[in-house]
């Protein structure tokens, strides 16, 4: 029999677009009260269930719009006032507060999916912490094919001097080179994600086996964020058309994927193939990233364009993301993109 849930559930959350916000849910009083220590707002908000098993949210600050939620573990949230303005659409994904630490993480390797409302709209790859802290990541960035020259494969690191625990235990900082800090939190045995100037990044523990999980295949139902037809300029300015809805991902035992917004148009679909045999973006050698990701899948269409998707899995919940661009790729050509996470 599960565990019973506790009637108010306490949440960090991280804004695509850069905010670090704590979040609370009283499912009695059925409100949700949040802080976004990026840009100083704070709210209580009711809300009601929706028959899917969704909550739409009564915010008076107009911010908080809907979410999903599976109690105690992970809550999607639809943001329409976030970042520094507080006037941008993104979203906020949030895990269950609970005490972690650099050394919760330590001598483990895992797989991200980085999302922003920026640069081409996310990234993936694979960090390592090492038993003393010290932090190595190396990312593919399906944007970096629209530069000149191309540029789609990148890392770095942290040393474990730059780390900071926060007094709460909750959550500790990595403070970056050039005054940037990042706020990372998670759960003791699980995921970790990452507030950054930059977006969110969800850091998930790597696979043992390049191979599809065939007890992740079902349906998720979630939030999503899309923008259509973007563009990078100066100063890294992103135009393009802000969207954010429902999603439902639909998996079969053998990988075959479906993601379909509330109206039933697809968003995207086709059949999953480790990150470990998609060579263009895993071959083994130093052109790519020097790691295969296990836990991490991908399909590539080239009907009208070319559509990379990606999709890994946590327990009950599916991360997904696509990046869209016309064939032939030409410099700084628009694109499209979109993520969210899915909860069974």
């Amino acid at each position: 029999m599960p565990p019973a849930q506790k009637a108010v559930r306490a949440y960090n959350g991280t804004a695509s677009v850069g905010d670090f916000l704590t979040i609370s849910v009283d499912s009695i009083a059925q409100t949700i009260t949040y802080k976004d220590y990026t840009n100083g707002e704070t709210g209580t908000a009711p809300y009601t269930i929706n028959a899917d098993g969704s909550y739409t949210i009564i915010d008076p600050n107009a911010n908080l719009l809907s979410a999903y939620e599976v109690p105690g573990t992970a809550l999607m949230i639809e943001a329409a006032n976030a970042g520094p303005m507080q006037n941008t659409d993104a979203l906020i994904t949030a895990i269950e507060s609970t005490p972690a630490t650099i050394n919760t993480f330590a001598g483990r390797k895992f797989t991200y999916l980085q999302f922003r409302t920026a640069a081409g709209g996310l990234e993936l790859g694979t960090v390592t912490i090492d038993a003393q802290g010290d932090i190595t990541h190396d990312g593919y960035w399906p944007f970096g094919a629209l530069q000149q020259p191309p540029h789609m494969f990148g890392g770095g690191s942290f040393p474990a001097s730059s780390v900071q625990e926060d007094v709460s235990g909750n959550f500790f900082t990595i403070n970056e080179s050039g005054g940037q800090s990042d706020m990372v939190f998670g759960t003791q045995n699980g995921l970790f994600a990452v507030d950054t100037g930059n977006g969110t990044i969800l850091a998930l523990p790597k696979a043992s086996s390049k191979n599809f999980p065939a007890a992740s295949a079902g349906t998720y139902t979630g939030l999503f964020y899309e923008k259509v037809n973007a563009q990078t300029g100066q100063g890294n300015v992103e135009t393009g058309t802000a969207v954010e809805g429902k999603a439902t991902v639909t998996i079969t035992a053998n990988g075959a994927v479906t993601i379909a917004d509330s109206q039933g148009n697809t968003l995207g679909g086709g059949t999953l193939v480790p990150i470990a045999d998609a060579s263009y973006i895993y071959d083994g050698t130093s052109n790519t990233l020097s790691d295969p990701l296990y836990g991490t899948f991908t399909f590539r269409t080239t009907a009208n364009s070319q559509q990379d998707v990606f999709v890994s899995f946590q327990g009950n919940a599916v991360v997904f993301a696509s990046f869209q661009t016309a064939l032939p790729i030409t410099n700084y050509a628009p694109y499209t993109y979109f993520y969210g996470v899915g909860l069974k």
